[in-house]
């Protein structure tokens, strides 16, 4: 059994998959990895569309387009809803923070069942949120792409570049 510092540094984003499809026992284990999610006072200001259909993966390809994306069996769209997340007194909500925290529980959760992850950050929200109906109170705020890795995927170099401890942590001070 992997200790979790041996699976998180395990993990990389995934832009090469199999066309084997991800059975619905290791998607509902994933979904309930972060179902138990923690988020800003227990508000849970999320949906998850898990996204399979052919039709509607064509039309979330068109808000990424990157030829990768195609051969993901399965895209998971984080949706946050602004109306139930938690807000700070100073007014800073924090669905985003929330969404994170879910993503990553099923990217963790992916990599121990074999599966292989890539975060999307960097899609056409407006088109999504078109092609989903979704209301003004929900964000699509990130996908997930999610299947079994091609043989050929390997980590990046740049998956394994870290900072130093020195670097991002401080003990007792600024």
């Amino acid at each position: 059994m992997q200790t979790f510092l041996e699976l998180a540094k395990s993990r990389y984003s995934v832009r090469n998959y199999l066309s084997k499809p991800v059975e619905q026992d290791k998607l509902d284990y994933l979904l309930e990895c972060g179902r138990v999610a923690p988020s800003a006072a227990n508000y849970q200001p999320w949906i998850i569309h898990v996204v399979r259909d052919p039709m509607l993966k064509s039309k979330l390809e068109e808000t990424y387009n990157r030829e990768w994306l195609k051969h993901a069996p399965v895209i998971l769209v984080f949706v946050g809803d602004h109306s139930k997340s938690w807000k700070r007194s100073d007014g800073k909500d924090h669905t985003d923070i929330d969404i994170a925290i879910i993503a990553d529980h099923i990217t963790l959760a992916a990599a121990e069942q074999g599966l292989g992850t890539c975060w999307i950050c960097n899609f056409d929200s407006a088109k999504c949120r078109l092609f989903m109906n979704l209301p003004d109170h929900l964000e699509p705020i990130a996908y997930l792409s999610l299947g079994y890795p091609a043989e050929s995927t390997d980590q990046n170099s740049r998956h394994l570049k870290r900072k130093s401890s020195e670097e991002i942590i401080k003990f007792d001070k600024f």
